[in-house]
């Protein structure tokens, strides 16, 4: 990616390199991975290589896509999320490589198995119909019907099944080949999903997690399962290539859920995935500016750069006006705003990049519109824009 003069000198903290492990960044701008199911049978094609090679053209400095699943039969929960497995589906992920880096892009692949989907927990006609292949959802012991929702009727009815040390140990050998494959088909690192209420995040989080055995017990135990896939990655992509970890406190449909409480038990959660092989915590939070704990003013990844002493990126309405990037669910769109309060932010340390969402899509030019000043040729993001490839 050519270097390009920065016109404002007010963003100027987001047009400075950055290196992590092996990857060197041309600036601190990382398309957030957003979910658009626009791959039929699960295989990106050329259409999805030229929307991601659109926003590398346009100077983002990382791309992180849209959520793929492994090669484990309960992965997706629909057949046009993008698979990273099978002969056709990693075709078609290395022509997208291909179209990012001719166009002077980095990008890496969010790798994701869904486990018990929480856009479905409570919608139990839904959640039958996502039923894939016959194959029933799994989750770490089932899900705790009382503790995710009023329903317990309908999330008893598509609970799936709790996973056994072998379905366990298949998970984390399909992560693992998946890691390889990213690496093998020229990515330029990965990102492993253990945020939302998904599969990983499921093991973390005390509601979804009542097994009795060693995955269990307190906060680092939960994470043990997190720590097991970072480590099996690790060593299927060797020392150097980044594995970002993304986490968040927060659940879909249940946003005041708590991994943490307070900065040590969060601490004492980090420390296996530290241990294991995280070169990066992607902090999803769903405004950025908002404090993690009582008495700071640091948000979710200021606190994880303090206590683990490793680069963060930060996420959550970066680039709009006060909004929720769920309202998308409810057909709601959002108005771009400018970016001075997380750029200073940035320049202070609290973390060391900053993901794009929304903006990213509605405008695959807003890096290049920020660098220069010229918010008002912003474009406002629409809900029906997540479902093209524009």
């Amino acid at each position: 990616m050519a270097t390009i003069p920065v016109l404002s000198t007010s963003t100027a903290p987001l047009f400075t390199k950055f290196t992590v492990g092996s990857l060197t960044l041309d600036n601190r701008i990382v398309m957030a991975p957003m979910t658009r199911e626009l791959s039929p049978d699960g295989v990106p094609g050329p259409d999805v290589a030229a929307y991601y090679a659109r926003r590398a053209e346009n100077g983002v400095g990382l791309i992180i896509t849209e959520g793929t699943v492994i090669d484990h039969p309960a992965s997706a929960s629909s057949d046009a999320i993008p698979r990273f497995h099978g002969e056709g589906a990693l075709a078609g992920w290395a022509g997208v490589v291909r179209a990012v880096h001719a166009a002077g892009g980095r990008i890496a692949p969010q790798l994701w198995h869904v486990g018990l989907d929480p856009l479905l927990w409570g919608a139990a006609p839904r959640a039958r119909r996502a039923m894939r292949d016959g194959v029933p959802p799994i989750s770490p012991s089932g899900v705790d019907p009382d503790g995710v929702t009023g329903d317990s009727s309908a999330v008893l009815e598509i609970a799936g099944r709790p996973m056994s040390e072998s379905d366990i140990a298949d998970v984390i050998d399909a992560f693992a080949r998946a890691a390889a494959d990213a690496r093998r088909i020229g990515f330029d690192g990965i990102e492993l999903h253990a945020a939302h209420g998904y599969l990983i995040d499921q093991f973390f989080w005390q509601v979804t997690n009542r097994r009795t055995d060693r995955y269990n017990g307190g906060v680092a135990d939960r994470a043990r399962f997190g720590a097991e896939i970072v480590r099996a990655c690790r060593r299927a992509v060797g020392p150097g290539f980044p594995i970002s970890l993304r986490l968040s406190q927060w659940k879909v449909g249940h946003y005041n859920a708590r991994l943490a409480n307070d900065p040590p038990q969060l601490e004492a959660f980090l420390t296996p995935l530290v241990d294991a092989g995280v070169d990066l915590f992607h902090c999803s939070t769903r405004r950025f500016w908002q404090p993690e704990f009582d008495g700071s003013a640091l948000n979710l990844a200021g606190w994880v750069k303090k206590l683990t002493g490793r680069p963060t990126i930060t996420v959550g309405s970066v680039g709009l006006k006060d909004s929720d990037f769920l309202t998308y669910l409810d057909g709601v769109g959002a108005q771009t705003g400018d970016v001075d309060a997380v750029t200073e932010r940035l320049e202070r340390g609290e973390f060391d990049l900053v993901a794009v969402g929304r903006s990213l899509i509605a405008d695959p030019a807003w890096p290049t519109k920020i660098r220069e000043g010229r918010l008002d040729d912003l474009i406002d993001f629409r809900a029906d824009m997540l479902r093209t490839l524009d």
